[in-house]
C-alpha cells in the first residue's frame, strides 16, 4: 500500500574526467574542423540592416501625430 520509491539513478559523467580526456584527444580534430566550417559559413553572410532605426522611426511618428494635433487644433 505505502511503497516506497527507489531513488533516481542518473548516468552523470563529470566534464573534466580523464576518460572524457582521452575521449576528447581523439574527436578534438573532427570538432575544429566543424567549427572552422562553421564559422567561415556563418561568417560569409552579413547581417541585414533595416532601412530606418527604430529610433528614428519612433521620433517620427511622435512628430506626425503632434503636427496631426496642431492642425486638428487650428482648423477646428
Amino acid at each position: 500500500m505505502f511503497k516506497q520509491r527507489k531513488p533516481r539513478t542518473f548516468n552523470y559523467q563529470p566534464r573534466f574526467s580523464k576518460e572524457n580526456k582521452e575521449k576528447s584527444n581523439e574527436s578534438d580534430a573532427d570538432k575544429k574542423d566543424f567549427v572552422s566550417k562553421w564559422r567561415s559559413s556563418v561568417g560569409n553572410r552579413k547581417k541585414a540592416k533595416g532601412i530606418m532605426p527604430i529610433r528614428t522611426l519612433i521620433l517620427a511618428l511622435v512628430l506626425l501625430l503632434i503636427c496631426m494635433y496642431l492642425l486638428e487644433k487650428k482648423y477646428m
